[in-house]
């Protein structure tokens, strides 16, 4: 699931994105990667919350349309 607000910074506004996988997702490691980081393998990890589910929340430029995957123990 993705959610999205938009919340006002000291650089203007941005879209406050949290990606979230459910607990059933399998993994030791979850990394959201995008061209809002160059694609980068290790550049925003998602974390695993008590309730097992997998989590990250980035702040991203308002305006624009963005590409990514989900790369799960290096795959």
């Amino acid at each position: 699931m993705i959610t999205k607000t938009y919340v006002e910074t000291e650089k203007g506004p941005v879209a406050r994105v949290t990606f979230t996988l459910p607990e059933s997702t399998w993994a030791d490691s979850i990394y959201v990667v995008g061209d809002f980081n160059n694609w980068s393998y290790t550049a925003h990890p998602l974390r695993r919350e008590r309730d097992g589910t997998w989590t990250t929340t980035l702040d991203l430029e308002v305006g624009r349309t963005y590409q990514f995957r989900y790369r799960r123990d290096g795959e």
